[in-house]
């Protein structure tokens, strides 16, 4: 399965789709999911760090900013893992919806490094400045009850149940 990393293409693909999106009158909300199967977003594509590719192509900020800043409203269908950049893309959308067994985490600490699209901003203002702290300094991932404990996510999926299903059910409702 897809690991479904932030590579350059798909920075491009993202920032292409939430521009047609927001330009298209017929589309009225934003599901923002993982190629299937696999997992949401496990995060920085690493291997393009040391060839340089990481830099081509919209920078991840700018996508991010976009997307949160979106017209229409965009819900995360977490399935599997958000994970550093992945979970900085699903902290950009409005809403968040979880599959029971999802993880969330901001883990670059264990590489030295922070979060760098947003995660140090934003994750504040959807937890509180204390448990984002805990989660940045840690790099500790949650389960999918604990982030909607806690308010990282909307809404956790029943077990077994289609996240991206899920995702539009919340949207209907809002």
């Amino acid at each position: 399965a897809p690991m479904n990393t932030l590579a350059a293409g798909v920075r491009v693909g993202l920032d292409a789709c939430v521009r047609r999106a927001n330009a298209d009158p017929a589309v009225r909300a934003i599901v923002l999911a993982g190629a299937r199967p696999g997992p949401f977003c496990a995060g920085a594509e690493i291997s393009e760090f040391a060839s340089g590719a990481a830099t081509e192509g919209p920078n991840l900020n700018d996508v991010l900013r976009a997307l949160e800043r979106s017209a229409k409203p965009v819900c995360a269908a977490i399935d599997a893992v958000a994970l550093g950049g992945g979970c900085e893309v699903a902290l950009s959308a409005h809403y968040r919806v979880a599959g029971a067994s999802a993880r969330l985490g901001l883990p670059e600490v264990n590489l030295g490094i922070l979060p760098g699209a947003g995660g140090t901003q934003r994750l504040p203002r959807v937890v509180g400045a204390e448990r984002a702290l805990e989660l940045i300094l840690s790099g500790a991932h949650v389960g999918a009850e604990r982030a909607e404990a806690i308010g990282l996510v909307d809404e956790v999926a029943p077990e077994g149940a289609d996240v991206v299903r899920a995702a539009k059910a919340l949207l209907l409702r809002e």
